[in-house]
């Protein structure tokens, strides 16, 4: 019996310190990037007063616009600071399921002070997959704050081409505001 102990103790010290060898041997795992701790606060913005109804029609009319001159049916929102909705339009021959991506889009930026792309980011290129559990977040492009004199005013969102289109149409109605 003691031998059996015995054997069996020497067999596990061998495999123990070829273990830790081995481990040794291996180059330390890469450190996560989430443990990083940044000197500022990132997407900070503060936010500010609420956008007008006509900055935001005039908004939209611009997302409208850029999508039409390339061919796209889009539908385009605008939410404020609060991230209610304030203006909409669904181009003709938009499609239905659009429309409240479009609006989903919008509030995950204002919401989340920062463009949906990000999300986006963080899923596809950092496998960052806890993000799809935080609460009202879209990873997808085509969602942009609205910032004017440094404070958040509200956000567009477009959706019903690919998110590429979709953030090509939004960025152009946002730089009218982000200046």
């Amino acid at each position: 019996m003691n031998l059996r102990i015995v054997t069996a103790f020497l067999a596990t010290t061998a495999l123990l310190g070829a273990g830790i060898a081995q481990t040794a041997d291996q180059a330390a795992p890469a450190a996560n990037p989430l443990d990083v701790v940044p000197d500022k606060m990132p997407f900070s913005t503060p936010y500010g007063a609420p956008i007008s109804l006509q900055r935001a029609q005039t908004v939209v009319q611009v997302a409208v616009a850029e999508a039409a001159k390339r061919g796209w049916q889009l539908n385009v929102a605008v939410v404020d600071s609060g991230a209610n909705l304030v203006a909409f339009a669904r181009m003709d021959g938009a499609q239905l399921a659009s429309i409240a991506i479009s609006e989903h889009k919008a509030r995950t930026a204002v919401k989340y002070r920062r463009p949906t792309k990000a999300f986006e980011d963080a899923v596809q290129k950092s496998g960052y997959n806890y993000a799809l559990t935080l609460d009202d977040i879209v990873a997808s492009r085509g969602g942009i704050p609205l910032v004017e004199d440094g404070k958040l005013i509200g956000a567009i969102g477009c959706s019903g081409g690919t998110g590429s289109q979709d953030e090509v149409a939004c960025a152009a109605a946002a730089a009218t505001i982000n200046k």
